[in-house]
């Protein structure tokens, strides 16, 4: 079933190639016509009052992976088939000049096919309802003290770096997947415009559990049912704080300098329901450099450097003075991207990435040398592979470390509305033995190997209207000797986005 599915994802992108060309507009044409009633009515239903506005959508997604969590095509649940309907509605109403209140409201009930592998529905079928939650609710005060200053206080989303390349901070809620991505926070953000320099200052106080600051719609931290296996909803395995300083300056041609410090304060709470939670103080230091040096050229460079102290128990007791033992965090990572945009009428354009996140080195048993992505566990490159990070990471889904990807991507749009992408990585071990890993997977690696595999990736996405979004997105690692198996991972994904 799983090399079906994968083989339709894969020819449905590929057909595209034959698709036609776009056609370009000519330079006399017309301007666009007026909004329609249909649209017209929208806009007017959105924006009922000059100082209140509101919308909403509806996401539906059938995901299908096989072997991923498991790495063993003959472990139980191998195979994972889920439809997930994420719902959410948000408003926006501002009482007095540059003050906005905003708010959204969001929840994702999921009909699992195959019984499941996720502890809130363990072992399970059919739908799991879950809860709402307000994944936003803040207030946001632009020009403050009439200086180019904005101020917003309260549960957020916060992302550094390039659109979707962020690299260590995107997601504060890594737990739920990508149905919310909330930081509980306060932003303070200064534009110098005249040094075309911008200041960002950022404090995080993240919980566990959805409901500890805001009650959530339905039950969350209360479904604890250990006789069925079962763990409470919670969206990260630990308390977290932290203190973000970013800045991002434009004044060189062309080049954009980013230079940042991140403190991430770890707390271990709740250790009966959430035993892979640590203790840690992560102090990260990095820069970056992007730009375009010439005609269709981009490029960017980010590097981290992590020092602190953690307390992890899930790391193995051979690779530890003791269980309990605090170890000094040494560790860093490289993300790198150069594009070329043929900027042709098929839009084409190809990159090439290369990635570097340091792994615990098993011989240091007072050091800790892997990076940690803090708040950067979201399916950046791969949505696939994410979950493979289970078994060799305490259980904790996208806590990359212990990585080297390189490879090539081509993109480019066959027609009007229409994109396609393929991606190849190889995917490679800087050290062969994982000291975080499971013990119900310590067999599925082999300690001496340090190819992870090739990594395969397809995605055809679709703007049908104004209003309606889909894709199809294939994804496929073959398994080499950084594990015992050498199994196919397989990931597919259909998805219809609806907004009004």
């Amino acid at each position: 079933m799983n090399k079906i599915l994968l083989t339709l994802a894969v020819v449905c992108a590929m057909a595209t190639v034959h698709a036609p060309a776009q056609t370009q507009p000519s330079a006399s044409a017309a301007a666009p016509p007026p909004p329609g009633s249909w649209e017209q009515w929208v806009q007017n239903a959105k924006n009922p009052l000059d100082w209140f506005s509101w919308g909403g959508d509806m996401r539906v997604r059938n995901e299908y992976f096989d072997n991923a969590i498991t790495l063993d095509e003959r472990a139980k649940r191998h195979e994972q088939d889920s439809i997930r309907f994420r719902g959410r509605i948000w408003a926006s109403a501002a009482p007095v000049t540059n003050l906005n209140i905003n708010a959204r409201l969001t929840a994702e009930p999921r009909e699992f096919m195959k019984p499941a592998f996720c502890s809130t529905h363990a072992n399970d079928s059919g739908m799991e309802w879950r809860y709402g939650v307000f994944d936003a609710l803040n207030i946001k005060w632009t020009e403050a003290f009439d200086q180019p200053l904005t101020l917003t206080a309260g549960r957020q989303d916060v992302m550094f770096g390039e659109p979707l390349n962020w690299w260590l901070v995107a997601d504060g809620t890594p737990f739920d997947g990508s149905w919310t991505m909330y930081f509980d926070s306060l932003r303070a953000t200064y534009e110098a415009k005249e040094v075309q320099t911008k200041l960002d200052l950022v404090y995080i106080y993240q919980s566990a559990f959805p409901d500890d600051w805001i009650p959530t719609l339905g039950q969350s931290s209360k479904n604890f049912a250990p006789g069925l296996g079962r763990k409470p909803y919670y969206v990260t395995e630990q308390d977290e704080q932290g203190v973000i300083l970013y800045a991002s300056n434009k004044s060189l041609k062309n080049t954009q300098l980013d230079g940042y410090f991140i403190y991430k304060k770890d707390n271990r709470v709740h250790t009966d329901i959430l035993p892979n939670g640590d203790n840690a103080n992560i102090y990260t230091i990095g820069g970056k450099v992007s730009g375009a040096p010439a005609e269709h050229w981009l490029y960017s460079a980010e590097g981290a450097y992590q020092f602190g102290n953690k307390q992890d128990p899930t790391v193995a007791a051979a690779y530890v003075v003791s269980p309990s033992a605090w170890r000094d965090i040494s560790a860093f990572g490289v993300n790198a991207n150069l594009t070329y945009e043929f900027k042709d009428t098929l839009k084409n354009r190809a990159s090439l990435a290369f990635e570097y996140l340091s792994g615990d080195d098993p011989n240091t048993r007072g050091t800790d040398e892997m990076f940690d992505v803090l708040w950067g566990r979201w399916p950046r490159f791969s949505e696939l592979y994410i979950y493979s990070y289970v078994n060799e990471n305490s259980g904790k889904i996208a806590q990359l470390n212990n990585i080297m990807r390189i490879g090539p991507t081509w993109g480019f749009t066959p027609v009007r509305n229409t994109t396609f992408s393929a991606t190849y990585n190889a995917l490679f071990a800087p050290e062969s033995v994982p000291t975080r890993r499971s013990g119900a997977a310590v067999g599925e690696f082999s300690n001496d190997g340090h190819f992870r595999g090739h990594f395969l990736q397809t995605v055809l996405k679709h703007q049908f209207s104004k209003h309606v979004s889909g894709h199809l997105w294939g994804e496929c690692l073959w398994e080499r000797d950084f594990y015992t198996q050498h199994d196919l991972m397989t990931f597919v994904r259909a998805e219809l986005m609806f907004t009004f």
